[in-house]
């Protein structure tokens, strides 16, 4: 069971949009934001209040990538192995990240909760390739040097 605050932010959230079903997305896509995840009780309390069955609350937020029902840390890293990133060598990239946070393709969220590793099929910035995000933020023409570096600098090393 979370904490009531959780249920009070949520209930700040729908109160933007209304309480009606077509404000689905932009609600759970709110949620996320805030908790960088969503919880099933969050989406099963939203489902309740703005009228829809539990199953098409899943449904919707099942069929989009961009919802996460894992939790995810402080600094969401999102590694690009689209053509232009992975031919300029963005594999050795995300393996640095990997070892330097002690990740893998099976755990992508570090213990603390700092990091998240994902990879992504594009992030169109091809021009600046290889390139990632922290966090929404571009950072272009990485190597494994300069991946290692940034993480040093969001650590506060």
């Amino acid at each position: 069971m979370l904490e009531q605050s959780y249920y009070e932010k949520v209930d700040e959230i729908i109160a933007v949009y209304g309480a009606k079903s077509s404000s689905l997305i932009p609600i759970i896509q709110d949620i996320q934001a805030e908790y960088n995840y969503l919880t099933p009780e969050l989406l099963t309390y939203v489902a309740d209040k703005i009228g829809i069955t539990e199953a098409k609350a899943y449904s919707v937020a099942t069929f989009y990538e961009n919802f996460s029902f894992e939790p995810k840390g402080k600094y969401v890293i999102k590694v690009c192995d689209g053509t232009a990133c992975h031919v300029r060598k963005s594999i050795p990239i995300l393996e640095r990240l990997y070892s330097d946070l002690g990740l893998s393709k099976n755990k992508v969220t570090t213990d603390d909760m700092m990091f998240t590793i994902e990879t992504v099929s594009c992030l169109g910035a091809c021009s600046l390739a290889p390139a990632l995000t922290v966090n929404g933020k571009v950072y272009p023409s990485m190597t494994p040097d300069a991946a290692s570096e940034l993480i040093r600098e969001l650590k506060g090393e």
